[in-house]
């Protein structure tokens, strides 16, 4: 019975090697190795791996014919691919053996021509001269020795004729040769420009004059590109010309002759080219003429001829262009600024995100944490004006290529033309923008933002410059961009700008002040406007919070100030010639309001009550009138523990002079009562202390 088992059980055991991954055969081994019967296992498993290699053996067997027959059709295909291969050679070779054929054929015709050529140029060349000088012979020589024959006769009378006849065919050949010479002259110009630069595409401008015409503003312009075309194409075949004659003869011209009339004619091109660039409004049109001249340039130089005044004037012409693009740069830069909505960019999604941060470096990693839709703090103009100024440098660059001046030298040129741009362009501009009448708050608090931000990349632009030029930004002597006091220049005019916007906002909500100053009593809230103008100030400071600290807080005390001054400005006017305590009541209650808006802490920063201190002035003198606490006012005048400290003895005097005014029209029955004899004998005395005690100070 236990054999049985025991047999089972290592049969189940090898259909569960059989059937199971190997990665998990590990139980299965390891309850053979717990068992008892471990050779009669093996033995078992010895049979089984027998029957598996005899089956193994006939599946090999079966399939062994098919493998060879596939082998060998294997090595028939290999076979017919080597033949095709080398077909495929073969048909490439004999191509390129036809086309050498037609090359060598076309160089064995070429040469041919040549040296039939070569053969007959001798035949044309002297074909007037030995005519000449045979006919000078006969004249001289043979006829007279012939004797005097009817037909040496005959020939003497006809050699003038002849000689007249092979002057005028001379003559004529000459004339036509000349003028065929100057119908092809800007050809031979062309083909001498081409040889100096094969591989560029300077002479492209020649094609580009019926295209012009669509492009540029005038015609008269147009005409004058043509003709600068023509003319520099003249004299280089005129020039190139002249130096083959003096390399090619013997006695034609000398290099005396030759330099005397490049000397010549280069002072009258300079001066055409000086006279009609100076017409020229367009930038891209001095870039083609630039071109022009560099090539007229280098083709001459290449012949020999000095033409270092050329270059000296090209530099000159750096400087119009450079004007051009700066009034071109204006308008950009005005449109820009004109068009912008000034409120932060909305971003809706990432692609959006990248396309801006493509346009301007900007790395705000708070920013990058938050979701989609958010909004950058700068408007649409940053990434503009940024753009454009790297436009700029480029047409900066174009101008200074070819011109064969240094790293350094197109570096510099590049950095100063930039600083004019900065300086002058666009800092006219921001500043043109700041001033504009319709232009409020909330403008110019996003102004001071995209300014902060456009001088924060200005690093990024010298970095730009660098990398177009191969100058490192910290070389010796390097010309470095004024960009950040430009922006921080229009940055203060900015924050002035909203410091008297401010004031003039307060301004208009005083106007609207309508006081009781003969009232009785006060009321128990505070004026309606001075409430609307606490609103407003509550708003606009709730929006500088995306300014500077500094910001904020200068424009939150100097308004502050500014409402203070004119509060107290308003109660002494010389309009209100009576004030009741009633009024001052009414008015102090305005004030406490005023101290309850800075006591809030509107703006940020602030230490302690340091803003209250903007109403001081007023909150002590409203004591000191509410309170009627004149003994202590003038026992501790002058001393620096007053408290009243800053009551001016004018302004108090002033002051009580209006509400003397008042008690002696609304009391006509005062002198019959104590109470207010008393009062108002009190009032004449602190008057006359008070005059005292200003005569005294100014004494």
């Amino acid at each position: 019975m236990a054999s049985a088992e025991t047999a089972a059980e290592h049969e189940r055991i090898l259909r569960e090697i059989e059937s199971t991954d190997t990665n998990c055969i590990g139980p299965t081994l390891r309850s053979v190795y717990d068992g008892q019967e471990h050779g009669l296992f093996m033995d078992k498993l010895e049979g089984r791996i027998r029957n598996h290699d005899r089956e193994i053996e006939k599946m090999c067997n079966h399939h062994f014919q098919g493998f060879v027959d596939s082998i060998t059709e294997l090595l028939k295909v290999r076979g017919e691919a080597q033949k095709l291969k080398v077909q495929k050679e073969k048909m490439r070779l004999l191509t390129s053996m036809d086309e050498l054929r037609q090359c060598r054929l076309q160089q064995r015709n070429i040469a041919t021509t040549i040296d039939k050529l070569t053969h007959c140029l001798p035949g044309t060349n002297i074909r007037y001269y030995p005519a000449l000088r045979t006919l000078e012979q006969l004249e001289e020589s043979c006829l007279p020795q012939a004797g005097s024959y009817r037909f040496c006769g005959i020939m003497s009378e006809n050699i003038p004729r002849l000689r007249t006849h092979i002057r005028d065919v001379s003559m004529s050949d000459l004339k036509d040769f000349l003028e065929s010479i100057r119908k092809h002259s800007d050809k031979i110009g062309e083909t001498a420009m081409k040889q100096v630069y094969p591989g560029k595409s300077h002479c492209l401008l020649i094609q580009k004059q019926s295209e012009l015409h669509f492009i540029l503003n005038s015609l008269i312009l147009t005409q004058v590109f043509r003709m600068c075309v023509c003319f520099t194409q003249a004299h280089a075949f005129f020039f190139v010309v002249e130096d083959h004659i003096l390399h090619a003869t013997q006695g034609l011209v000398n290099r005396a002759y030759v330099e005397e009339l490049w000397e010549l004619a280069l002072s009258k091109t300079i001066a055409a080219l000086r006279t009609h660039s100076s017409y020229c409004t367009d930038p891209d049109l001095i870039l083609d003429l630039k071109n022009l001249i560099v090539l007229f340039a280098d083709t001459l130089q290449g012949y020999g001829f000095p033409v270092n005044q050329l270059f000296d004037m090209l530099l000159e012409m750096r400087d119009q262009y450079g004007e051009i693009l700066l009034k071109k740069w204006n308008q950009s830069f005005r449109q820009i600024l004109d068009q912008d909505n000034y409120s932060p960019i909305p971003v809706a999604s990432r692609e959006e995100y990248q396309r801006i941060a493509g346009q301007f470096p900007f790395q705000d990693p708070e920013l990058d944490k938050m979701p989609f839709p958010k909004k950058l703090p700068f408007s649409e103009f940053v990434p503009k004006v940024y753009s454009q100024l790297k436009e700029f440098i480029y047409a900066c660059l174009k101008y200074s290529e070819d011109l064969h001046l240094s790293s350094t030298e197109i570096d510099d040129m590049i950095r100063k033309s930039t600083n004019v741009l900065l300086t002058r362009t666009l800092s006219h501009c921001l500043q043109y923008a700041i001033k504009k009448k319709n232009v409020g708050l909330a403008e110019l608090v996003q102004i001071i933002i995209n300014t902060t931000h456009l001088e924060q990349s200005c690093h990024y632009l010298e970095e730009f410059i660098s990398n177009i030029t191969n100058v490192p930004p910290d070389t010796i002597n390097a010309t470095k961009l004024y960009g950040t006091s430009t922006f921080k220049d229009a940055r203060h005019a900015a924050e002035e700008e909203i410091y008297t916007n401010l004031n003039q906002k307060i301004d208009q909500f005083l106007q609207l002040a309508d006081y009781d100053w003969a009232a009785a009593q006060g009321g128990g809230q505070a004026s309606d406007y001075l409430s609307d103008l606490i609103a407003f100030l509550c708003s606009t400071f709730a929006v500088f919070t995306h300014l500077p600290g500094k910001v904020a807080q200068t424009a939150c005390m100097s308004a502050c100030k500014h409402l203070s001054t004119s509060l107290l400005q308003l109660l002494l006017e010389a309009d209100v010639r009576q004030v009741s305590m009633g009024a001052l009541q009414q008015f102090n209650v305005d004030v406490k309001e005023c101290e309850k808006f800075a006591r809030a802490g509107p703006v940020p920063g602030f230490q302690g009550d340091t803003l209250l201190l903007a109403f001081i002035d007023l909150r002590q003198l409203l004591d000191l009138f509410t309170q009627w606490d004149w003994s202590t006012y003038l026992a501790d005048y002058g001393r620096p523990t007053c408290k009243y400290l800053r009551v001016n003895p004018h302004t108090a005097l002033a002051l009580l002079e209006k509400m003397k005014d008042t008690s002696r029209k609304n009391n006509m029955f005062a002198p019959f009562r104590k109470n207010e004899r008393d009062k108002q004998k009190l009032i004449d005395t602190v008057v006359k202390q008070l005059r005292s005690l200003i005569a005294t100070n100014q004494a």
